[in-house]
């Protein structure tokens, strides 16, 4: 399981909802086994004067958080990081625009269909 948030200024998130949307969900299907149907994220678009970054960035700065359960080795979370940095360059990302952040919750921090999710079965594996 994966819970995404996509943070940018409202006007340009917008521009590329579906488009990027349909690119993160792909890398976690791809790279984490992740099933199709497993889509959970939340656009957050903000107005310009709340979204505060180094004016090193351009109005495209994007901020790409992806909360996972915990298990997936350093390798399969690098990968993830490549491929999405690939694949957002349709969107026109650059690398200085977009920033990923992985955040790893142990299974047991989270309530999946009424239940600890260490108590559950998941349909696929966590160890990739």
């Amino acid at each position: 399981m994966a819970t995404v948030k996509i943070f940018g200024v409202r006007e340009r998130i917008r521009s590329f909802r579906e488009t990027i949307s349909d690119i993160i969900h792909q890398c976690l299907v791809e790279v984490l086994g992740i099933p199709v149907h497993a889509r959970y994220q939340r656009f957050i678009g903000m107005n310009k004067d709340d979204f505060v970054f180094p004016d090193t960035r351009s109005p495209n700065y994007t901020i790409i958080e992806i909360m996972l359960i915990e298990g997936q080795s350093a390798e399969t979370k690098k990968n993830l990081i490549q491929l999405l940095y690939e694949r957002t360059a349709a969107c026109g990302f650059n690398e200085k625009d977009l920033e990923i952040v992985l955040i790893d919750v142990p299974l047991a921090n989270w309530g999946i269909r009424g239940v600890p999710g260490d108590e559950m079965e998941l349909p696929y594996r966590l160890d990739v």
